[in-house]
């Protein structure tokens, strides 16, 4: 059988779980954000749908991209991606429906490009005897992870701003990079 590789579980799992909980924390407070600036039911529906598009219409693409390029690249291409839509986000004018629906789809991209990779990092560092357990333990920390996300965001927005959250969502992205190295 092949072996385990320990530090390529980890590191996986923690791009999924850092992943996770800058893309709940940003999605779960746009709708808020937007709400208390005026925005429609209908706006914020919109912007969701862009994210949900960019977290899955991508999926093949970027499976083919963590086979050709890497799964550390692609890891890394989830912090910048995150970090981007973040900044984005973060200075979002707050009547700009463009503006939000380029930073969620951002973010929807990046949290895809870290699901993939990650997943594609405990694939190869798992072997078969082991790898459904491996997995089931690490989808409990991604939904720990945003559960968390998403209550602590709420707290951030109501004591201070999306700007703050965003901004803070963009610096846990960075933490892909040295995670990976």
């Amino acid at each position: 059988t092949p072996t385990i590789n320990k530090r390529g579980i980890v590191v996986g799992a923690t791009v999924m779980v850092l992943t996770q909980i800058v893309m709940v924390a940003i999605m779960t407070m746009t709708p808020v954000h937007m709400g208390h600036h005026g925005h429609s039911l209908k706006a914020v529906g919109l912007v969701i749908g862009f994210h949900i598009g960019a977290m899955y219409l991508p999926s093949l693409l970027t499976g083919i991209l963590v086979d050709k390029i890497g799964r550390k690249a692609m890891a890394i291409a989830s912090g910048v991606t995150l970090l981007a839509a973040a900044v984005t986000a973060a200075v979002a004018p707050d009547d700009s429906m463009l503006v939000l629906i380029i930073a969620l789809s951002l973010l929807g991209l990046g949290w895809n490009f870290g699901l993939i990779s990650g997943t594609a990092l405990i694939l190869d560092s798992t072997n078969p005897t082991t790898r459904a357990k491996t997995q089931g333990s690490v989808d409990v920390l991604i939904a720990l992870a945003g559960a968390s996300g998403g209550a602590l965001s709420g707290m951030v927005l109501a004591h201070s701003s999306y700007t703050t959250l965003a901004l803070a969502g963009g610096i846990l992205s960075l933490l892909l990079i040295p995670v990976v190295f």
